[in-house]
């Protein structure tokens, strides 16, 4: 197929796409929860248990496709190490401010209206990529984008971590805890991810490619939004 014509091709697909993946990644929205094993675990501890909730952290960040989609958004035009470390830097300023200060101060919000926001994150970043918003003349910083949609995606944890009931006793141990084990989660996370991206971008195929897998991103985040949305709308 001639590259003008696949071109063509696939922006008249690319609504199809983004409906499709909507439609499928709604019911996956699902997924992304503290396991029932999980809160048994928690329930049970009461004083300090720091490798307990260090694996808890790791396996929450590992498993969290909504962060996981904001951190390869984050990413995916990153070339050099130390604007990888810069920007997640920033992710972990300000998920770890919310983190420690929500379950320390008693504090939160309505989890679906933090989850819908963390899933606009998604959207945010995927359509900066896609240079949406210089089309419209929109000029931010995107470090302290990163950061002030880090600070949502740590107030997401900190709900659900409140959600737990965990035991003051040890709290602050435990939750030290956590917060290492979210950060050596998303070490491992980021290692795969740059590590296949530098890979993609040595391909042909990464111009063309980059931009389906941006809308993917779009798509992703509209429907951990709307599902969010969806169940603000029920409950």
């Amino acid at each position: 197929m001639p590259p003008a014509l696949a071109k063509s091709t696939f922006e008249r697909l690319k609504p199809l796409l983004l409906i499709a993946a909507i439609i499928l990644l709604a019911d996956a929205a699902l997924a992304h929860d503290v396991s029932e094993s999980d809160r048994k675990a928690v329930a049970g501890i009461d004083g300090p248990a720091f490798i307990p909730f260090l694996y808890l952290g790791a396996k929450h960040m590992v498993t969290g496709y909504d962060h996981i989609a904001f951190l390869v958004g984050v990413v995916f035009y990153l070339r050099r190490l130390r604007d990888v470390v810069i920007y997640v830097s920033m992710f972990t300023i300000g998920h770890s401010l919310t983190l420690m200060g929500g379950v320390l101060l008693h504090t939160g919000g309505n989890p679906y209206v933090i989850d819908a926001i963390i899933g606009l994150s998604v959207v945010y970043k995927a359509a900066e990529n896609l240079g949406a918003f210089k089309k419209l003349g929109w000029n931010f910083d995107p470090r302290w984008v990163v950061l002030v949609f880090g600070l949502f995606h740590g107030l997401g944890l900190a709900t659900k971590l409140q959600d737990l009931a965990i035991s003051e006793n040890g709290l602050l141990i435990n939750l030290i805890g956590f917060n290492i084990g979210v950060e050596v989660g998303q070490v491992l996370v980021l290692t795969v991810v740059v590590f296949l991206l530098n890979l993609w971008r040595t391909s042909p195929s990464f111009d063309r490619g980059a931009r389906l897998a941006n809308w993917l991103l779009v798509a992703v985040g509209l429907a951990l939004t709307l599902y969010q949305l969806s169940g603000l709308a029920t409950s």
